[in-house]
Parts: C-alpha cells; structure tokens; sequence
C-alpha cells in the first residue's frame, strides 16, 4: 500500500465548495497486498456499471474526528474565526483497482458543513443539508490501487458522538446506477442489537474529540465515574409491592393483606361503556388477567364530573373480596385499571388490599415524536402508544413533515409521498428527495415511507382507545423542504401537461427569488413562500384533509402544531414579497415580519376551524399576542443554561398555554450518558440520564441552575429577578402569580436515530420518569419564588433536606423501575436502555454496582466468557475487565464497558 497525505491550504471561509490538493509526491511504498500493482486491471477512462460495483463493494474508507476546537476555531495555519466551534475530519481511502475515470463522485452525509475552502486535486462540494460530495478536481490524475488518500478538512460546531457518522456513503457516475459502499454500512452489535459504525474511529481521546475544545469541562462516564455517582443515591432494596409509576397522589394501606387475582376479574360497568377501557383490560390480560365469569367481581362507577376535579381522577380500592372503581370520566377508570396493572410484578398474580385517590399534576402529558427526518414504523407508533398509557401520558405529539421527509400520505397530492417520503440519488429531485443523514441512494430503505390514510387512521383509533390525543405537525414555514420539493415536482408534471392553472395551485415558492440563505441545517431551499396566495392554499388542503381523517376515525383535532420555524434571511430578494410588503392589507411593512404574518394567519385558519394553533416557542415568540386567536399554545424549548428562561415565562404571562419541551431534560435524542458511543446530539445537554429527568422542577425552573451543568459541564446561573434594559423597559419579569405551564413534552427527533430499536432505545426508560414528573408533583419540589431571585451553584434555595428527600424518592423510583417496570418492558418486547454499571478496582478487587436495584451485573476477564457478578471479588493486577448488565428475563444485555 502507498500511503499519501492531502496538504490543506485554507483562504477565507462562508464557501461551500472547497478542493483538496492530492499531495503524492513523497508517497513510499508501504507493501500490503498479496498482488503488484502491475497485475490490477485499470477502469477504463468511462467508467462501467460492473467497475463501478466494485469500486463500491472493496472501496475501504475510514473516517475520523481528529479534534474538536474551542469556539473561537484555533486550527495551526488557520487565522481564528471568532464565529463558534469547528473540527477537523479525517477521511481516508484505499481502492482495490486502479481508477483512471474522472467520471466518479462520492457522496457522503456530513451533519456540519464545511468551515474553510481548500484548494487542490480533489474538489469536495457541500451540496445541501448534510450531504457533501468529493470528486476529481482540475489537477486529477487518477487513483491508483492500495494507496492510501488521507483527506482532512474542517467543519464546523462540534462532533461528540459517534451517532453522528453517518452511515451509507455512495458512489455515483452519469448514466450509472449509484452504489453504496460497503464498507461504509452500519453493522449490528450482537449484545445489544444497536447499530456500529466499523468506519469510523473512536472518540475517547478526552483531550482532542470527547469535549468541545480546551475549555469543556464534561466528564466521560466511565465505569468509575459512574462507580461514583451511583453511590450517592445509597440505593437499597426497597419494597415495591404497592410502588406505582407514576406516583399516585395518596396511598392508604392498613394491612399486609393481598387480594389474588389468578381466577381473573369479572367487570361491572356503571355509565361506562367497555370500549373506553378495552385497551387497559389487554395490559391486565398481558399479565395473565383475563376476564372470567368466575374473576375477582371489579365494579366501576362513573360519578358526577366535578369542577374542581381534572380529566382522568379516580379513586380505587383494593379489597380483600373484590375492587372499586370511582372515576369522573373514561380516562379515570381506564387508568384505575393501569394502576392495577402497576401494582402486579411480572409473574405473581397477587396485588396489595389498599385504596387509592389520584388526579394527574398536569393537563397535559405529552410524548413528541419526528418520523420526519427518518421514518419509524406504523408498529413502533402502535408500541409506543400502549406503554404512553401505561404510564397515564395523554397527548403523542406526531411530528409528520420537516426538510427531510413528508410522511402523510394526503388524498389528491400523490406528490407528497412519492416523492417527499423517499431519499435517493435524483439531483433534480423529481423522483425523490436528495439522500439525507446517511440514507444512501436507494429510496427504499427502512429510513424510508410514509403513513397511508389507512395507517394513520389506525393510528388514531388506537390512541382514542387509549385516551391519547393525537397532535400532527408539518412545519411550516421553515422547514419545509421535502413538501417544497414534492409541490415543484407536482408543478412540473402539469406544466408538462399544459395546466398551468393546476400546476400553480399549490406552489410553495417564488420561481424568481434570488435570496440567498442557510437554514440551521444547512439547507438554501427549505422555506415556504409566505407571500404568495398558493403557500396558503395548500396549508388549507392539508389541513382540510387531515381534519377529515380525525373525523373518519372519530378522533377530533383539536390540536394542530404549526411548527412555526422561521429561517433567517429567507424572501429578502424575493419580488413577490418585495411587492407585497410595499403593498398589503395586514399591516406588514418589512420582510422581517413575514414570518410572524404566515404564523399568525394559518393560525387563525385554525382556529376557524374549531383547532388550537400550536407552535415552537421561538418562531410564536415572533408573533404579536394581539394578532393571535384566543387559544393559543406553545412549546417553549428554550435552554435554561442559554438563559432562554424568560421568553418561556414571558409566553404564559400573556396568556398562553405553555408546554415544557425544555432540552435540558425533556430531549430523548440526547445521550443518556456522556460517552461517545451513546447515541444523539448534545447541543444542549451532554447526557440526559433517568434521574436527571426524574429531578426535573418544571413548576421552579430556575432552582435547576443549583444542580445542572450547561452542555460544556460548566456551571451556570439563572436570574429570574426583574430586569430592565438601559432605557427602563422591562425585559424581564417573573412568573406572575397565579400563571403556571399546562404541561410537560418529551421529545425524540430522529437525525441520528435510524431504527425503532434505537428509537426504543433513546425512550425507555426515561419516558417513565417523563411520566412521574408529569403526573406527580414531589413533596421536595420546593415552590416557585414569583418575587424573583438569582439561582446559582451557592445560592441554596434547594437545601440538603430537600436533596434528601430527592433521593429518598428517587431511590422508591429506581426500585419500581429496576425491579418491575423494566420487566413489564421486557415482556411487551420493548428495546429499552439497560444502564451501563459502576465499576471500580480497588485494593485488587473488583466492585461494581448500578443504578437500577434488580438488574444482573456481568464481568469478563482477559476477554474470557461472562460470570455473574454477586459480590467484590479479587482479580490480577493488569488484567483486562469489562462489565455490563442483563436483564432479568429475556436476553436483553447492556452495554459493555471496560473496569480498568
């Protein structure tokens, strides 16, 4: 093999396009292969479909995060940027033949753009979003076989995980059918089933790519650190007979007695029809519970609605004869019998006598989830829905359209699907979108696909059964790509035809805008046109349609979520809005007003409808509160160690319904640990675990700031004081009084989570604790302070009691979770998250612990086989430990991670 290094020569930066110098000469021989040189066959200057396949099949590329740089981009040679974070990339590759055809590109998902031009042999072309290609450049002069080309190159903002290779890079050539290289697929870790990514290098280096640059104080989760931080909770083996997730408000019991239900229950209705609890009945028959004439006699009553009372409250008593039901509605008696269901452990079929009165903490309790960036199976949303209502969650925020995928087939807009649900290798993009996020080129993945009208229908009625609220979301304006692109695609056929009319009717964009801009994904052409009458027809259809579908399967839409994504810069040179802002009847004057005209007018199209317009805080915060229907609610997703604190408060002291999506907690896309090799994004928060959710206050969300790390593990303050600018204007004022959040949202955005398993795996189980905190409200969750104060490390408004008396319920949590719940889980089939464990060596011994109680700990030695670890045990000095943990039943194995 000859190895050779790519120089790189960097000018100024805000170029996409940049080429690479080949830099051969000097390249030495470095004799590798079993063949000469002379012997391999050369392409032929054109390249053929079966040279082409090969090149793809025994193509070897490597690809490497050398470093992550400091913010202000300190690269040696490269003049400081000032203008946020970079990395360097190293991108390697060997060829199995000769190749002296310039015909070839390679194409690769790159998730941040390029920094810097370079210029040279080789030209590497950020295309759009994420996707780059290399192909020869002016100076090329072929590849030759077993050489190895190191190309290096800058990118920016960070690169933390290895989730964020991505996979399925491709080789194309005109005229030639494009081809995935092999050894750039994803491969399956046999323990946990988890996809790996053999290409790429390691991120583990603690001083060049596991932080974000010199200053980042984040820790790395090894076995010792988390050795350390679960001892801290002093978990012990507490009881679980009567432990329920969530926390029910108040629990009575006089006795140790246990009522048996191995016979089944025999169910008594009052003013309750069976279909409203037919699905909580399959839970109990999942267990073994099934309905019989000879069961345990269990009534239920539907009293009165009371005022006072919220959506779902129930009482239920467990008696040594039979059980009672009270509720106020269905939702209340369907979950009196999840409640049931929490009590049993997974094979023993006796429940504690004891009486419960429950009402949730919050209105709503929602689950988000983006089939959008890519797809999740109609079955994935079926699972997820039956364990949201385990757990009481109310509302599966669906999140349907975005740059990368329309997933909603819309009856009369085949385009849509066809064209908006695949990626594949159509630059022009009238076959399919361009490949995003390591897609490849086929258009037939499983990262692929869309909801039928069948599907989605299926999909509501199994959450009306389940008492869920089903909220579809395509955002708009920003964006909005995959619908753009579909919609041209559309315009193109009739033109085609001779329609212009019908060509015209649904077009999202203005053919003669020259704006140039950059979406936060990188993306020039993700915006709808929000100033041209056919963007609003077709918000009108969709709606219309999907509107139509809830009613099909009885299940209103009462919630629509807009999105509400603005892009920066978009429409300056557009002439339709040049004119329309010179001339308009709404009263925009400037094209910076656009964004909040298109939110506010679909909104109240909604809200004519009889539908809340929802939205994403930033793009609603644009909007004018007095432009706005009545009704209005936001997700508030600003980063409480960015000090986005006050828009949240500002949005519901005037009114709105606020939704906690906060990502300091509520993001189930990031790492549960901070280690590389967890998957997700991490801009921020470093790792979210299941006790950091668990201590969420979202009632106090400034005291956070006593317990929190920003996403660079540094400490941070929070002053929730009242503020004035320079001029005296309020810029910020506490909560008022009497003003408080509607609810709280987990979300799951699916750039880096490419299977259903992986998605199960960044849900499970933190959504147990997303359900906790949302129908719970702990005693230690000290009350907001609506004076205002400033929170910091040292201010101690959460005192050492009250961190007591967090971890004394985190500890009745961990239990539940560790020594039922997960169970439960395992039986429904579910791929949660199995923690990695602690691990340490002291004085030559091995000791291990993890967080949750109830789950199997396993050691290997020297890469010996697996033994169950039960105590400390004494191991040789230099021998090589690794551990992980099992489930309990089934096969489910964690992680593995190394104890020395």
């Amino acid at each position: 093999m000859i190895e050779c290094d790519i120089g790189r020569i960097m000018s100024q930066h805000g170029i996409f396009v940049f080429v690479i110098i080949l830099a051969l000469s000097g390249c030495s021989p470095n004799d590798t292969s079993e063949k000469p040189r002379n012997e391999l066959p050369a392409s032929p200057a054109k390249l053929t479909q079966s040279t082409l396949n090969r090149f793809a099949s025994e193509l070897d590329v490597k690809m490497s995060i050398l470093a992550n740089k400091s913010n202000d981009c300190q690269v040696v040679n490269v003049k400081p940027s000032g203008e946020g974070g970079c990395y360097e990339v190293r991108v390697e590759l060997v060829s199995p033949i000769d190749i002296e055809s310039d015909n070839w590109q390679l194409y690769f998902s790159q998730v941040d753009p390029l920094k810097y031009p370079i210029d040279g042999e080789f030209i590497v072309e950020h295309v759009n979003g994420d996707l780059h290609r290399i192909l020869p450049g002016k100076d090329y002069k072929g590849l030759s076989a077993d050489t190895k080309y190191s190309i290096e190159f800058i990118s920016r903002n960070f690169h933390i995980t290895e989730a964020e290779y991505m996979p399925n890079m491709y080789l194309a050539a005109d005229n030639l059918q494009a081809r995935v290289i092999a050894s750039t697929k994803t491969t399956t870790d046999p323990e946990t089933g988890l996809e790996t990514r053999p290409f790429t290098g390691e991120l583990t280096d603690y001083s060049a790519t596991f932080g974000r640059g010199s200053e980042d104080e984040t820790v790395l989760a090894t076995s010792s650190h988390l050795y350390v931080k679960y001892q801290s909770s002093a978990l012990d083996s507490t009881p679980v007979a009567t432990g329920i997730i969530p926390n029910p408000l108040h629990v009575s019991r006089n006795s140790e007695d246990t009522l048996d239900l191995v016979s089944g229950i025999n169910i008594s209705l009052e003013n309750i029809e069976k279909t409203h609890i037919s699905a909580a009945l399959e839970r109990l028959a999942s267990f073994g519970i099934t309905e019989t004439t000879q069961g345990v006699p269990v009534t239920i009553f539907k009293k009165q609605p009371r005022e006072n009372k919220p959506a779902g409250t129930y009482q239920l008593n467990i008696k040594n004869n039979g059980i009672e039901i009270f509720s106020y509605d269905a939702a209340g008696a369907a979950y009196a019998l999840y409640s049931i269901s929490a009590l049993l452990q997974l094979g023993d079929t006796h429940i504690p006598v004891l009486s419960i009165k429950d009402e949730p903490r919050y209105e709503f309790r929602g689950m988000h989830v983006d089939v959008a960036r890519n797809f999740h199976s109609k079955d994935f949303i079926l699972d997820l829905l039956d364990q949201m209502a385990a757990y009481k969650l109310n509302k599966l925020h669906l999140h349907l359209g975005d740059d990368e995928g329309w997933r909603l087939e819309i009856k009369d807009l085949p385009e849509l699907t066809d064209i908006g649900s695949k990626r594949c290798h159509d630059l022009t993009e009238q076959t399919c979108l361009i490949p995003q996020l390591g897609s490849g080129p086929s258009g037939n993945t499983d990262l692929d696909g869309y909801y039928t009208i069948d599907d989605y229908i299926e999909i509501l009625k199994a959450a009306s059964a389940r008492h869920i609220e089903v909220i579809p979301s395509f955002d708009m304006p920003g964006h909005s790509r995959a619908v753009i692109k579909s919609m041209e695609a559309r315009y193109h056929n009739y033109m085609k035809k001779g329609n212009k009319e019908e060509a015209e009717r649904y077009r999202l964009i203005d053919p003669n805008d020259d704006t140039v801009y950059e979406s936060i994904q990188f993306y020039n052409d993700n915006t709808i046109n929000a100033c041209i009458e056919s963007s609003y027809a077709f918000f009108e259809k969709v709606i219309d349609e999907v509107q139509s579908l809830h009613q099909q399967a009885d299940h209103p839409l009462e919630i629509y979520h807009i999105g509400a994504d603005e892009t920066a810069g978009a429409w300056k040179d557009s002439p339709a809005c040049l004119s329309f802002v010179d001339d308009n009847p709404y009263g925009v004057t400037s094209i910076d007003q656009l964004g909040a005209y298109f939110i506010e007018r679909v909104s109240h199209y909604l809200a004519d409808k009889g539908i809340k317009p929802a939205g994403w805080s930033d793009g609603m915060g644009h909007t004018h509160a007095d432009k706005m229907p009545e009704n209005v609610q936001s997700n508030s997703w600003g980063v409480l160690s960015w000090g986005e604190l006050p828009e949240t408060i500002k949005q519901v002291n005037q009114g709105w319904d606020v939704v906690l999506s906060t990502p300091d907690a509520l993001y189930f896309d990031f790492p549960h640990e901070a280690d590389p090799k967890e998957a997700g994004y991490s801009w921020a928060s470093r790792h979210i675990s299941t006790k950091k959710l668990f201590q969420f206050m979202p009632d106090n969300l400034p005291v956070l700031a006593e317990l929190w790390v920003g996403p660079d593990g540094k400490r941070f303050a929070i002053d929730d004081r009242l503020q004035k600018d320079e001029d005296g204007k309020v810029i910020h004022k506490p909560l008022a009084k009497g003003k408080g959040f509607v609810g709280i949202q987990g979300q799951i955005w699916s750039e880096t989570i490419r299977s259903d398993d992986q998605a199960e795996y960044q849900v499970f189980p933190r959504l147990l604790a997303l359900a906790e905190r949302a129908w719970h409200k702990p005693d230690w969750e000290i009350p907001y302070n609506h004076e205002g104060a400033l929170y910091d490390e040292n201010s101690g408004v959460f005192t050492p009691d009250l961190q007591k008396q967090q971890e004394q319920d985190w500890n009745r949590f961990a239990n539940i979770v560790g020594q039922k719940e997960l169970k439960k889980l395992e039986h429904a089939n579910i791929a949660y998250r199995l923690p990695t464990p602690g691990a340490v060596i002291e004085n030559g011994m091995l000791k291990t612990n993890v967080i949750f109680p109830g789950l199997i700990i396993e050691y290997k030695v020297n890469q010996g086989s697996w033994q169950e670890y039960t105590d400390a045990i004494k191991v040789l000095d230099n021998a090589e430990i690794a551990v992980r943990t099992r489930a309990p039943i089934g096969k489910r194995k964690g992680r593995t991670i190394n104890a020395n």
